[in-house]
């Protein structure tokens, strides 16, 4: 009888898996991807609360029918019934963040051309010298850098610009006399665009109670783009840099520069944009060091070939 339940199970298992193939575990693992976002997504808002409050009707739900209680279970189903537009009404900022963080991409991204890159370059070098300097003088900033999602709605709140970067405009335009120097400037491309743009305050719970409606400003545009936001604190001069909802502080202007660096240039590289192709990146590094290989193996050739060359003709 061991014997018999022993082949039983084994069988159970070969006709389980004798139709699984490559499509199949692909499909698993995508569903399981799906599904850990999804649930990632749900624990980083104010999602997971109102999840808990679903689980519990569900189970009331589940309870009442099988207890035979008709009351409770006509207003179980009641609930769920409306549950679907509730749920569209109620996550409605989540699921837009969801699907703009869907809808991004940076694989896309156009490459820019040697002109816009120096141009970028010598724009980033000013505003790490402009933040420094606020920093010191305790001056507050809110700079805004437009990654792929663009943010002409927030542009639209301020006054248009489209003017090349530089530190003294950037100094005029959040010297404290100024009008524009409440609100934030947006950069697109290497240039300011438009200042004194009005930013969506972020609705975490996360957010330090010290902090002041610019820190929030500056993490609640980055939750609803892909944007990079650098910020100078008014009464401490702390520099403090926003990004996917999450804010790092006390930084110094060296990392504002680098950081802005890899986000306009390093993203826009092609190879770059390989690399973040998990089955990708690992074959054109392989390629990329076989090809390092072959220039080290013929520069090393060359550098033989030129000194026999010489001790030929040192020998005549």
């Amino acid at each position: 009888m061991v014997t018999t339940g022993a082949t039983n199970i084994q069988d159970i298992f070969i006709n389980a898996f004798s139709g699984f193939g490559i499509t199949d575990a692909v499909d698993i693992l995508i569903v399981a991807f799906v599904i850990y976002k999804i649930l990632g997504f749900i624990v980083q808002t104010r999602a997971e609360q109102i999840l808990k409050g679903v689980l519990v009707l569900l189970v009331a739900l589940f309870v009442s029918e099988t207890l035979n209680l008709y009351t409770l279970n006509w207003m179980c189903k009641g609930a769920v019934a409306l549950g679907a537009v509730a749920v569209m009404i109620v996550f409605q900022p989540e699921l837009r963040r969801a699907l703009e963080y869907m809808g991004r991409g940076s694989f896309m991204r156009t490459s820019l051309h040697s002109d816009d890159k120096e141009r970028i370059k010598k724009s980033i070098s000013s505003i790490a010298k402009a933040v420094e300097s606020f920093s010191a003088d305790r001056l507050g900033a809110l700079m805004v850098f437009e990654g792929q999602t663009v943010l002409e709605d927030i542009a639209e709140t301020g006054t248009q610009l489209d003017a090349d970067v530089s530190e003294q405009l950037l100094g005029n335009i959040f010297y404290e006399g100024s009008p524009l120097h409440d609100g934030a400037i947006i950069i697109r491309n290497g240039k300011i665009h438009a200042a004194g743009c009005v930013l969506p305050l972020t609705g975490s719970d996360n957010v330090d109670s010290r902090l002041g409606t610019r820190h929030r400003a500056g993490i609640g545009i980055t939750e609803h783009s892909d944007a990079l936001v650098v910020i100078v604190s008014e009464e401490t001069g702390i520099i403090s840099m926003a990004r996917d909802g999450k804010l790092e502080r006390f930084l110094d202007s060296r990392t504002i520069e680098k950081t802005l660096l890899e986000f306009y240039l390093k993203g826009n590289d092609f190879s770059d944009r390989i690399d973040k192709i998990p089955l990708a990146k690992g074959f054109f590094s392989k390629v990329r060091n076989q090809q390092s290989e072959k220039d080290m193996d013929r520069t090393m050739d060359l550098t033989d070939a030129m000194k026999e060359a010489r001790d030929e003709n040192a020998e005549k």
